[in-house]
């Protein structure tokens, strides 16, 4: 019993309570594909580490990419130049805005993705956020960033190498989630869905992705994720197709054009709460509890069956495994869509926008600002709605990502001073960088 109020002392804002830790963390080790860099013509870009720190591949130069061309990011926003088009700080390029801001409630646990030509894949993009929490939050939510997108290419490419075979070789991806089905996302929802080869292996690969991503974190030594984890809502682009995976109460919310040619607000994504009647009942069938405290009624939360711990405000979760035996589960909720001329863009964002800005208000805002700067004004609005609405509530992290899906609009990506863009996350994080499934190294984030 003493350890589990220790834990729920320490939990996050998704979790009963607001404070977060500020425990001191060991670094997180890593290893250093340094061989296949050079094999990559990327040089030996090493840092000075402190004693005993592992070396560290900088930010501070630029690689000459795509045949002699500087690859440049407007904004602050950092190109991770090992990896052309993957981007995750503040900024912008010509097809998508992103911008983070640190809360009120301690270190900033959202992180965020944007990745064009998506591991080499042509007219390919995959976007992401990820709303971390507990006392370890920020750091499963960046772990996730990192490795979850390797691992869902990696599985997408086996699906494609294996056409015939996929199935019998990988049929946990089926049977981990064999009560799921891809969820249509259609103005015209009367008609048969047809799940072609691509968005069925994409499916099967978002599942055999999250379960893999799971189990990694669970058996992770340097982070500690029993009563900590994070949301995950992710997209990925191909020509027309789009489909999106969605685990916790991140969301997605499309902008499009009805037939009055009325700008509108089309939800992607269901927030995956504990209260839903097919959550609640999977969480109680495995002897887990779903309620709310007096003092907020309209959060569910679910608890462990013997005690009134941790209160997580979400269903589904990467990590949080002292709720995995009682029914809380990773396994994404994937939705698709064909996207037409008529579709705009995609917002992603974590629950600090959505708890204070509706859809149709998100929509709004993006569509009116430039394209450049149109993730930054989202949360800035957040933010003004957050102190306006509760003025005595503590103002959560915020985390958007703006992609536009067609070019046909005057207010393409403009050049945005640096000093409008300020680095995504006010606190130090690890300097860590992590192992990839590819062979491609991922660096950790820059410091501010």
């Amino acid at each position: 019993m003493t350890q589990a109020v220790e834990v729920l002392n320490r939990y996050g804002t998704d979790l009963v309570g607001e404070g977060r830790a500020s425990d001191s963390e060991c670094l997180a080790g890593f290893e250093c594909f340094l061989n296949i860099v050079r094999a990559l013509g990327m040089g030996s870009c090493i840092s000075e580490g402190g004693s005993g720190s592992p070396p560290l591949l900088t930010y501070s130069q630029e690689l000459n990419v795509d045949g002699g061309k500087r690859r440049r990011l407007r904004g602050s926003s950092t190109m991770d130049y090992k990896v052309p088009g993957r981007m995750f700080l503040n900024g912008s390029s010509d097809i998508a805005s992103m911008y983070c801001k640190q809360g009120k409630k301690g270190i900033n646990q959202d992180a965020m993705l944007v990745w064009e030509n998506f591991c080499s894949k042509e007219d390919t993009v995959f976007c992401g956020v990820f709303d971390g929490h507990g006392p370890y939050g920020h750091r499963v939510a960046k772990k996730v960033r990192d490795s979850f997108p390797l691992k869902l290419s990696a599985q997408w490419d086996l699906h494609r190498k294996n056409k015939d075979g996929f199935n019998e070789q990988n049929g946990a991806a089926t049977s981990y989630n064999s009560e799921e089905q891809i969820r249509l996302v259609d103005e015209n929802d009367d008609h048969e869905f047809d799940e072609t080869y691509t968005i069925s292996a994409l499916r099967e690969s978002y599942l055999k992705a999250s379960k893999i991503m799971d189990k990694e974190l669970k058996l992770h030594r340097d982070i500690d994720c029993f009563c900590s984890g994070t949301t995950a809502v992710t997209l990925i682009k191909q020509g027309p197709d789009l489909v999106v995976g969605n685990v916790g109460d991140s969301r997605a919310v499309l902008g499009t054009r009805d037939s009055d040619n009325s700008l509108i607000a089309v939800q992607l994504t269901i927030d995956l709460k504990p209260n839903l009647p097919k959550e609640e009942e999977r969480i109680k069938l495995r002897k887990g509890r779903v309620f709310s405290l007096k003092n907020e009624p309209d959060v569910a939360r679910v608890w462990l069956p013997n005690s009134d711990f941790p209160g997580l405000a979400m269903a589904r979760a990467f990590g949080d495994f002292c709720l995995k035996d009682v029914g809380l589960i990773s396994v994404p909720d994937v939705s698709y869509r064909r996207l037409t001329e008529k579709d705009e863009f995609v917002v992603l964002a974590t629950d600090g926008i959505w708890d204070v800005l509706s859809n149709e208000e998100v929509v709004e805002i993006v569509a009116a600002a430039p394209r450049s700067i149109a993730a930054r004004v989202l949360v800035e609005s957040a933010v003004r709605a957050w102190r306006a609405k509760f003025p005595f509530c503590k103002v959560d992290d915020c985390a958007a990502v703006c992609l536009f899906l067609n070019s046909n609009t005057e207010l393409k990506a403009e050049h945005t001073k640096d000093e409008l863009m300020p680095d995504a996350s006010k606190n130090p994080v690890d300097q860590s960088s992590l192992p990839s499934e590819n062979g491609i190294g991922v660096e950790a984030e820059k410091q501010p």
